[in-house]
């Protein structure tokens, strides 16, 4: 027998029978009539092969079979009971919950340590486990629960999952300190952009980025020397040689700021064209729309990036 044939309400139905010893009083508990409560009954019996009952008079004495789950049966009951309350009066202080994300690098070091600072008071007992989940997969993840929040690109998606906008951020060009290119200027021109050889970071072994599509559009093209799947290997590159390396505004002064200690790996130039912004939303399923746990989370999440919004306008001049 698979749980999937089971009807959990005639569980419900058990025990109340078991607690009242009576047809006519476990109805009146759960609200039901009395030819409602022998007709879930028959449906159990049936279920488990097994009378469940034995009537004595007006008292239902309770089998064997019966007397030996119903401990498990109420245990049962109980958690799920509990949880589905937990689920409709969300507490963050008390909640012992782990939710799964799919990120990918930049947006863990955007988010992450200003998030677990706030749960860290806001709510100690929550967990979270990070993940990066292919585009292709992430509607399948987000739809069967493995995973609870998504951050990435715009995407196709279907109506049922729900997004929202989080991040709208320039790129920019670093380059090492002394860079031979840039001695005697601190402007990065589109030709001086060109001549140089290039890192790509990239978690796919081949295809464009939204950098390349841009230069291709108006005929344009860089030179890639390096593909690489994070932009801190990326950056370490680039600080021991002449390679460029183009990535969004706040990740650099992330990676240039946690170097801090042994100086800045790098300058920050803005790039040299008009070029598509990295935009990043936030995906859910509709089945947690309300769910007061996501909700909650997807909010603090938006708090943490708020005052990043608000710092990704300053790429007009060089730093570092």
């Amino acid at each position: 027998m698979h749980l999937s044939q089971v009807d959990l309400n005639l569980f419900v139905v058990l025990e109340a029978i078991y607690r009242e010893g009576n047809i006519t009083r476990a109805g009146q508990q759960l609200n039901l009539t009395q030819p409602a409560i022998s007709h879930a009954l028959k449906r159990l019996r049936d279920l488990l092969q097994d009378p469940l009952f034995v009537r004595q008079g007006a008292h239902m004495v309770p089998t064997p079979f019966t007397r030996n789950m119903i401990d498990q049966v109420r245990q049962a009951l109980q958690i799920l009971e509990t949880n589905l309350s937990q689920s409709r009066n969300f507490v963050p202080e008390d909640t012992r919950r782990n939710f799964n994300l799919s990120l990918w690098e930049y947006a863990e070091g955007l988010i992450l340590p200003s998030l677990l600072r706030r749960l860290k008071d806001a709510s100690p007992g929550m967990s979270i486990t990070t993940s990066r989940i292919k585009r292709r997969d992430i509607e399948t993840e987000l739809a069967s629960g493995s995973v609870d929040l998504a951050i990435e690109i715009p995407m196709t998606v279907s109506d049922r999952i729900r997004h929202k906008w989080l991040l709208n951020e320039a790129f920019v060009v670093v380059a090492r300190p002394g860079h031979p290119a840039f001695k005697k200027k601190d402007k990065l021109d589109l030709d001086a952009y060109l001549a140089q050889r290039h890192i790509q970071v990239s978690s796919r072994r081949q295809g464009p980025s939204l950098i390349d599509i841009e230069l291709s559009r108006r005929g344009l093209r860089r030179q890639v020397f390096l593909r690489s799947q994070h932009n801190h290997t990326a950056c370490l590159v680039v600080s021991n040689t002449d390679m460029l390396l183009t990535l969004p505004e706040r990740h650099a002064q992330l990676l240039n700021t946690n170097s801090a200690s042994a100086g800045p790996m790098y300058r920050v130039y803005p790039f040299p064209l008009p070029a598509p912004r990295l935009e990043a939303h936030l995906y859910w399923h509709e089945s947690v729309e309300n769910d007061p746990a996501n909700r909650w989370l997807r909010e603090e999440i938006e708090r943490v990036l708020a005052p990043v919004a608000r710092t990704l306008s300053n790429a007009g001049k060089v730093r570092g």
